[in-house]
């Protein structure tokens, strides 16, 4: 059962998308936003998590394999 934001309920959320929210928020956290909740969320935009999670891969994060 895929994971679902818990602002809007979209669902199911990727890899990627959860993999940030545990970046951002923390590894621990059972709960997750979708892409456009999660950039309200902390007060950027959707580009700039795409970026970021660009970044993060490129430096071998393991939450983006």
């Amino acid at each position: 059962m895929g994971k679902e934001c818990i602002a809007c309920g979209k669902k199911p959320l990727d890899k990627d998308t959860i993999g940030i929210n545990k970046k951002m928020l923390g590894k621990d956290i059972t709960n997750f936003y979708c892409m456009d909740c999660l950039a309200d969320y902390l007060g950027c935009t959707v580009d700039e998590l795409l970026e970021k999670i660009e970044e993060f891969k490129e430096e071998g994060c393991t939450l983006f394999k």
